[in-house]
């Protein structure tokens, strides 16, 4: 009898599929691939075989299912068809588990309807994850489906830190309380710092700096998460590539009483027009530091609000853990940038941290200790890997129920 042993990551967003299939025996990648634009007339597939030779399929994909159909189709062009006896289970990235999905679940019809009862505190992300579950299973409802919540990891913070200074009644009633996200990257990043030093994640305090367009910093002791930088929502926290961040709630009355703006015209503005994009008109940090070293001044405000904001956070998050071992750069700005891991961990000697310039300008895909022997905590760059962290536990989950 064949082993099951592959598992599907889907990741459904509202206008596209992105998706992986790993063999869990070594970890390798059997294929990958995005579908984007899906209910636009120019929808585009690209699918990424072992072999590493992309076909790119443009044509309209109506809604998800016919997305998800032409997936299916791709991967039976390899010989990796949905109806494969070796395909174990498929894993489902889901943004928002609240309070109650605090590990990798079996996807139920109960466990369905928990994940729409979160849709308020989750409207952009957990309908498409939604829509990508339904599908999923309608193709294959014989084959666990297993979430894998992005604030899982984030449910141990403690509730003194979990809390918001708001009534509690009011609180409760409405599910406000930070729940943090990026918990898949965070998780992992953790688990690999400790792996690079050659040490038991259970003795290593970290703090993982997520870095893309979507930017979230977290302090994890011992392979256990106790603070995070993001909310009720993505928008607390870091700068970003166009949200603003931690912001005086005042704001939003000041835009609204004063500057006549809506409620959703201020949304808007805070997570889509905000962040380096509302600083300096451009959220790609390449661009930013190119305009920065040309004298370009709204280009190195930007710059310096972002490595700002992440100082803070480092100084904070070492206050809370008490002992800082490692600090992890992760995500496209984290691995990529060393202008902002060197602007990040200027000056911060007297705290252990410290960056040696030769190592932290060598580019390698591979995870990496960049500061001197000398220092304290080391600091590390520490390449996330969402997809595969979520095969695992979906994997182990499956296993476990056998």
């Amino acid at each position: 009898m064949t082993e099951a042993t592959r598992v599907l990551v889907l990741n459904a967003g509202s206008s596209s599929v992105k998706y992986q299939l790993i063999e869990m025996a070594d970890g390798e990648r059997l294929a990958a691939g995005l579908v984007e634009r899906i209910g636009e007339p120019g929808g585009r597939l690209v699918h990424t075989p072992r072999s590493g030779l992309k076909r790119e399929t443009v044509q309209p994909f109506p809604d998800h299912a016919a997305a998800l159909r032409a997936v299916a189709e791709e991967l039976a062009a390899d010989g990796l068809g949905l109806d494969s006896p070796e395909l174990a289970a498929i894993g489902h990235r889901v943004v928002h588990g609240g309070k109650r999905f605090t590990a990798p679940t079996e996807i139920t019809d109960e466990v369905l309807r928990e994940i729409h009862r979160l849709v308020p505190v989750a409207p952009l992300h957990n309908p498409a994850n939604i829509i990508g579950i339904e599908v999923a299973r309608a193709l294959r409802p014989d084959l666990p489906q297993v979430a894998v919540f992005d604030t899982a990891f984030h449910t141990t913070i403690p509730e003194y830190a979990a809390r918001y200074a708001i009534d509690r009644a009011v609180a409760d009633e409405h599910r406000v309380r930070r729940y943090g996200f990026h918990g898949t990257s965070h998780q992992y990043v953790a688990r690999a710092t400790a792996q690079l030093l050659g040490r038991d994640p259970a003795t290593v305090n970290v703090i993982v700096l997520h870095l893309g367009n979507g930017a979230s910093a977290s302090a994890v002791a011992g392979g256990v998460c106790v603070d995070t930088s993001m909310g009720l929502t993505p928008l607390e926290g870091l700068v970003m590539g166009t949200r603003s961040g931690d912001i005086d709630p005042g704001v939003v009355f000041h835009l609204h009483r004063v500057g006549g703006l809506s409620v959703d015209e201020i949304d808007d503005l805070l997570n889509r027009r905000s962040g380096l994009l509302g600083l300096c008109g451009d959220n790609d940090m390449r661009e930013i530091m190119r305009r920065a070293e040309e004298g370009d001044e709204s280009a190195e405000l930007a710059f310096r609000a972002y490595v700002h904001r992440l100082r803070k956070y480092i100084g904070g998050y070492y206050a809370v853990l008490g002992r800082v071992d490692a600090i992890a750069f992760t995500a496209g700005v984290g691995e990529n940038a060393a202008p902002v891991r060197a602007a990040a961990t200027e000056g911060l000697t007297e705290l252990g941290i410290a960056v040696d310039p030769e190592l932290n300008t060598i580019r390698s895909g591979e995870a990496r200790v960049i500061s001197p022997a000398y220092a304290r905590v080391a600091v590390a760059v520490v390449p996330t890997d969402e997809e595969l962290e979520i095969a695992q536990q979906a994997y182990a989950l499956v296993h476990r129920g056998r």
